[in-house]
């Protein structure tokens, strides 16, 4: 499946710092330092409403981690999914009368257009989950056959309990949750744990059988489709050498989608999938987290046809700290929209030359891509009355995504 158009990064004299950024698995700050090529994949959306400002803050967060490696000196390759078939793509088809298929493609290319918008760097390869339909099962069969997964009536569920026993992987080992919190967030976010005939309630689906009026698809394992967390694994198997140096995404992902991605991952390939696991903050709105379900959303699409300049709300998000739970106002788009205005007109004035901030940015976003200290920088230079060099300008190009001028 195709990207979107990757916005312009100057190259910068000299190499950056390795970027450090926080751990969840770990819980600490540790080094991501890539073996060779950086590697990283971060989960996509599932395609049945526009963009709203959560996913463009979380989608923002490894642009700048891709930005710092690249910096440094490193070839980067970046894999995301699109979930284009799942329960809620479905039930949103259903309710508005449209092609499940048709509504997965316009809402990605909306997708694509606001990631475009805000010059966030393509991933490599996109890749679509109806698109690995028989790589996905051929793993799920590979599981059955070694007992590790088992069937439910004609569905097939991971036993966590046998991959355990084989893998390098505990339940646990990147969430850190206890039990009650697994049971409680394996039920709100996709998981039945309820279900009778399982071995573990926590064990995960790999394999929906067929139902009425619901798409599937011919394989080794009977017409079905996939599970959730199976599909990632596949994925990034297939695209990344593991493990990846960083498995990405919102932090309502920690537990269960990434904890069995992770699962999923060691007991097919015997191998850990990430060295790292990073996880960006969630965006609320009028004081409840923004969500699809809830509807209580701002879109980037919706922002932008307003008139709202693009890079004021990529200021907006870079004005946060990636990694903390933070609320979208008017107060801060037009705070944002301040900055911009200033940072414009101190770059129309620009004199060629070497970059006075160059060092210290370099320093402050490769410390747990801080870049609220990154922007704060600028603010001083500015401030201080010291004139704009074209070096300046491609340093906030290539390490902020924002094109002054």
């Amino acid at each position: 499946m195709r990207s979107w158009n990757r916005p312009k990064v100057p190259q910068l004299p000299g190499h950056g710092e390795v970027p450090r950024i926080f751990d969840t698995a770990s819980g600490r700050i540790a080094e991501a330092k890539p073996d060779g090529v950086a590697s990283i994949y971060v989960c996509g959306i599932t395609p049945y409403d526009s963009t709203h400002i959560g996913h463009a803050a979380t989608y923002l967060t490894y642009d700048t981690l891709i930005r710092l490696w690249l910096d440094a000196g490193y070839d980067v390759n970046y894999v995301q999914n699109t979930t284009d078939v799942d329960d809620p793509l479905l039930e949103r088809a259903h309710a508005t009368g449209v092609d499940w298929r048709q509504l997965a493609s316009d809402q990605t290319e909306r997708f694509r257009r606001d990631m475009e918008s805000l010059a966030v760097i393509p991933p490599d390869h996109y890749i679509a989950v109806t698109e690995k339909m028989f790589a996905i099962s051929g793993a799920v069969a590979s599981l059955v056959e070694r007992d590790i997964a088992y069937r439910v009536d004609d569905d097939i569920y991971f036993d966590i309990a046998a991959a355990e026993a084989v893998a390098p992987w505990h339940l646990g080992d990147e969430s850190h949750y206890d039990r009650q919190t697994m049971l409680e967030l394996s039920g709100a976010r996709g998981g039945d744990p309820d279900r009778s005939g399982k071995r573990d309630p926590l064990d995960p689906l790999l394999w929906r059988a067929a139902r009425e009026g619901e798409p599937n698809w011919a394989s080794v394992l009977g017409r079905g489709r996939p599970g959730w967390h199976i599909e990632c694994s596949v994925i990034a198997a297939e695209y990344l050498d593991l493990p990846l140096t960083v498995k990405g995404g919102g932090s309502d992902l920690i537990f269960p989608h990434h904890e069995f991605s992770a699962g999923h991952t060691a007991a097919i390939t015997a191998t850990p999938l990430a060295a790292l696991y990073s996880h960006a903050g969630l965006v609320a709105y009028r004081g409840t987290k923004m969500s699809k379900s809830l509807g209580n959303l701002v879109l980037v699409g919706s922002l932008t046809e307003s008139g709202v300049d693009p890079r004021a709300i990529r200021l907006v998000l870079l004005g946060q700290r990636y990694r903390e739970n933070w609320e979208w106002t008017e107060a801060l788009l037009a705070s944002a929209t301040g900055r911009l205005e200033a940072w414009d007109a101190w770059a129309s004035s620009a004199v060629a030359g070497d970059s006075s901030v160059l060092p210290r940015l370099r320093v402050l976003l490769a410390q747990d891509l801080d870049t609220p200290a990154g922007l704060a920088e600028i603010d001083s230079v500015i401030e201080s009355g010291i004139p704009a060099t074209t070096g300046d300008l491609d340093a906030i190009e290539a390490l902020l995504g924002l094109r002054l001028g």
